[in-house]
């Protein structure tokens, strides 16, 4: 049992130094490492090392400074290619970005929060990072919207306090409330400088062969390039037609009724 208690320990301080890299910086010297993990220093230059030995992390041979090795590439590549969804919204969602020349993203819920599986740029919306991987707040986002459908109680999801990212952000639960069943009504969901000032974007729920909302898909954009007073419906047709041909291939076969009783 002390073995196993120890190894359990092992495991769980080189989690935290990884970990420390998802603060933002992508290069840290092993007292960054410490700091954010809570480890000694010379704890975290030991597990820095056998990381490094195993690619989970390099070393800048001139600046000396840590960064997140090529191993994990090859580990989040194998994870998100075996995601039924992200293998059956991939290319969907390229050729939607290519089309329109505006971002296409798809995530999932994840706790409270909606974690990207994938997303491409157009050259209207381009970006100097990646989404994959990241996560973004539920209810200031228009694919998290679609991913509250799914879920009856949003207050024992996301606690009483909604925190405002902008003015635009929803800020109660009444409101919130009136939002997802509006989405609901619609099919789809909009979000218009509610988490960043500047954008906007349009989304539809993916569903899976039980009914289920698995995912979500939207376009987003700088708010001159989504255009939403003229352009609304016509995205928010384009992004639901993607969206339902994802729930096709997810095996999603349409509203289950139960038959009509014989008199």
């Amino acid at each position: 049992m002390a073995a196993e208690a120890g190894t359990n320990q092992s495991v769980e301080r080189a989690a935290s130094v990884l970990g420390a890299f998802l603060e933002g910086r992508a290069e840290l010297r092993v007292s960054d490492v410490a700091k954010h993990s809570g480890l000694g220093q010379s704890t975290a230059s030991r597990l820095l090392a056998t990381l490094e030995q195993i690619s989970y992390v390099e070393r800048d041979p001139v600046s000396g400074l840590y960064r997140l090795g090529p191993a994990l590439i090859t580990l989040a590549g194998v994870a998100v290619n075996q995601h039924p969804v992200h293998r059956e919204a991939r290319q969907r969602t390229q050729d939607l970005a290519h089309t329109l020349g505006l971002g296409a993203n798809v995530a999932e819920r994840r706790d409270d929060t909606m974690f990207y599986l994938c997303n491409f740029e157009g050259k209207l919306a381009p970006k100097s990072f990646v989404l994959m991987g990241q996560r973004n707040p539920l209810h200031a986002t228009g694919i998290g919207k679609c991913l509250l459908l799914g879920v009856p109680d949003r207050r024992a999801l996301l606690g009483e306090d909604l925190h405002r990212y902008t003015p635009n952000t929803a800020a109660t639960h009444d409101e919130l409330d009136r939002i997802v069943e509006q989405v609901r009504t619609q099919g789809y969901a909009t979000e218009v400088e509610e988490l960043a000032l500047g954008r906007a974007c349009v989304a539809a729920p993916i569903l899976d062969r039980t009914g289920s909302v698995v995912a979500g898909i939207s376009i987003s954009g700088p708010l001159s390039a989504m255009d939403l007073e003229r352009r609304e419906e016509e995205l928010a047709r384009r992004v639901i037609e993607v969206a339902d041909a994802i729930s096709v291939g997810l095996g999603y076969l349409g509203p289950v009724h139960a038959p009509a009783s014989r008199s």
